[in-house]
């Protein structure tokens, strides 16, 4: 795999109808700077707002993948993100002038032709790979879709489907060589659909730059002429569709006996490009959509955000640490004698946190609390659980170095037993809801295994100017 970034040398332009909505559409792709990522412009709207490219912005996924930030929005941009993650760039801009990209055949084929033309340049930085190294996998049992990634130090995918329909049957494709594979094998697979879901589709009032130019129609019920000309009309379609004896409407023939499994595999491309880098792992899908690839995309982008906060703060490696103390110090503006954790032992992004405190007889606080029977205060239990929660949230914002966190309220404060010299509190701490820069959270204190002190929080994040 290609170890530097890459962008584009020259802008490039395609335009077309936007499958869904029907509307007009020009579509222009710009080199961009490194590590500025791949990123769409609404050129038609005020201000020209930028919608980046990552999963966080993902606002629809039912007949395609939406992107949106306000009333910005871009539709079904899974095409276009396939033909550039496919061809390996990692920085782009992607300027348009109407609310969804042109579907030209239902490929990604005519992004990657212009894209080609515009000629790739390499650029100095390295590229930012999400390496898996540990099993990752999404479900859903309902429509028995299951994606899993595998650790491995290259890019493998291989994706199964099985309609149940005998035009389409089970099928499955796998790729193994990224750079040598996807032009030839992948990027001219069209986008496919059943005829009733084209039924359903047009009462919904979607697929308005559909055609039979643009998507492979599979027929999976019984249908006659008079009904297929009456849809035909209510398309809008010029040319008149048939049944013929493929299974497919107007006997279309299909690029690749696979090209339907070939297509998803294409769209997952697409969506896992929301992820925000490429990725190392051996991808096995069954049945996947793009409910289920953003679903996917937003774990493994949570687990990368979480590797890169851990590499910024945590130097070296250690066996069943998260942060050592010595992170801890990159983290938390506390010190002694306020600082409460010593180290930070899981941390599951956006989410929870465990945390150790080792209870020494060496603490300041037991020389008066109490003579003869040290006991640790109730209220350093909770401040060291809010410093764990502090962690959390640091964590989870950007630029945390230029962050305090507040707490506003603590609430159903419990103690259930104390806490003495030589026992270990393990912090426990999960967010609970976050809004805007004010957080809620939910934090217990264990010795032994055992509910020694509990409480909930609420916490703001500030910039560290506006701590007066």
């Amino acid at each position: 795999m290609l170890e530097l970034q890459r962008t584009i040398q020259k802008p490039v332009s395609i335009s077309g109808t936007g499958l869904h909505t029907g509307v007009s559409s020009t579509l222009t792709f710009k080199p961009a700077k490194e590590n500025a990522g791949i990123k769409f412009v609404r050129t038609d709207l005020g201000g020209k707002p930028e919608i980046p490219a990552l999963v966080d912005f993902v606002v629809d996924i039912s007949r395609g993948t939406t992107l949106g930030i306000g009333d910005a929005k871009v539709h079904t941009v899974e095409h276009v993100l396939a033909a550039v993650v496919g061809l390996e760039i990692d920085n782009i801009i992607i300027e348009l002038d109407s609310i969804e990209p042109p579907v030209g055949d239902g490929s990604a084929m005519p992004f990657v032709e212009i894209l080609q033309k515009a000629g790739i340049e390499t650029q100095e930085a390295p590229k930012d790979y999400i390496v898996i190294d540990e099993t990752v996998s999404y479900t859903d049992e309902v429509n028995k879709v299951e994606i899993v990634a595998l650790p491995l130090n290259d890019f493998r995918a291989t994706v199964m489907v099985d309609y149940e329909n005998p035009a389409l049957g089970s099928q499955h494709t796998g790729m193994f060589n990224l750079q040598q594979e996807f032009v030839t094998e992948f990027a001219p697979c069209r986008t496919f659909c059943f005829l009733s879901e084209v039924e359903t589709l047009a009462d919904q009032g979607l697929i308005k730059g559909g055609s039979l130019d643009n998507a492979v129609v599979i027929v999976d019920r019984e249908v006659n002429q008079d009904h297929l000309d009456s849809l035909t009309t209510r398309l809008g379609l010029k040319s008149k569709m048939t049944v013929g004896d493929s299974g497919f409407l107007n006997d279309k023939i299909l690029k690749f006996k696979n090209e339907p499994v070939r297509h998803k595999l294409l769209d997952l491309l697409g969506d896992f490009a929301l992820i925000g880098a490429p990725i190392k792992a051996q991808i096995l899908a069954a049945r996947p959509g793009h409910a289920a690839n953003v679903e996917f995309a937003k774990k493994v982008r949570k687990l990368y955000q979480q590797k890169k906060i851990v590499k910024k703060y945590q130097f070296a490696k250690k066996e069943g640490v998260v942060f050592d103390i010595n992170a801890i110090h990159r983290i938390l503006p506390h010190r002694y004698p306020m600082l409460l954790i010593d180290k930070i032992v899981e941390l599951e992004f956006d989410k929870k946190v465990v945390a150790i405190k080792n209870v020494t007889f060496n603490e300041q606080f037991f020389q008066g609390h109490f003579p003869g029977e040290p006991v640790m205060p109730g209220v350093l239990q909770i401040e060291a659980l809010a410093q764990a929660g502090g962690a959390l949230l640091l964590n989870s914002i950007e630029n945390p170095g230029e962050k305090l966190v507040f707490f506003m309220s603590i609430n159903n404060v419990k103690f259930r037993k104390p806490v003495v010299p030589g026992d270990q509190l393990i912090l426990e701490v999960e967010l609970v809801q976050k809004k805007s820069r004010y957080f809620s959270l939910t934090g217990k204190a264990y010795v032994d295994n055992k509910l020694v002190s509990q409480a909930d929080f609420m916490a703001a994040v500030m910039d560290r100017k506006e701590e007066k």
